[in-house]
């Protein structure tokens, strides 16, 4: 029941965020503490968007109430749910080419399930994509390719 959720919510939240020249992240539903909560998270849309470029409050908030409202129309979600729409955030997931270009330049962590120049883990400033491997100048001072297919989990890094 909740795959089927999260694929109508899915297909409805991508409506409403195209409306404000947006895309759907992540959508999850899953029960937490006292009760259900939907989870949208909305991005700008595709790799023209530069690393400068982020998802406003008002963003969110306009999201929010267009798709609360649809998803009362449509009677979605059944009983009773919390809605939460959000921004992927400062430490945001990277997981398209397009993730890896447009934060090029940015730290990052990124896990591999094989081992790459001897090591499963990276922390350094993205370099970008070359012929579907993500460069990585990392902490030990050397350039690194991985093959995207290899990264399990990669995330940005919060710099301040």
């Amino acid at each position: 029941m909740r795959e089927d959720v999260v694929d109508r919510v899915r297909a409805l939240a991508g409506r409403v965020a195209a409306s404000y020249g947006l895309e759907i992240f992540d959508v999850e539903f899953r029960r937490e503490g006292q009760g259900l909560v939907l989870r949208v998270r909305i991005d700008l849309r595709g790799p023209a968007a530069t690393a400068e470029d982020s998802v406003s409050i008002e963003n969110c908030a306009q999201v929010s109430r267009d798709l609360s409202t649809l998803l009362d129309v449509e009677d979605v979600v059944p009983g009773a749910y919390t809605l939460e729409v959000s921004s992927p955030g400062l430490d945001r997931p990277l997981r398209h080419a397009d993730d890896y270009r447009r934060f090029s330049g940015r730290r990052a962590k990124l896990v591999m399930r094989e081992a790459v120049d001897g090591q499963k883990y990276f922390k350094g400033r993205l370099g970008g994509v070359d012929d579907e491997a993500v460069l990585i100048d990392a902490e030990d001072g050397r350039r690194h390719r991985v093959p995207i297919g290899v990264i399990t989990r990669a995330n940005l890094e919060v710099e301040f």
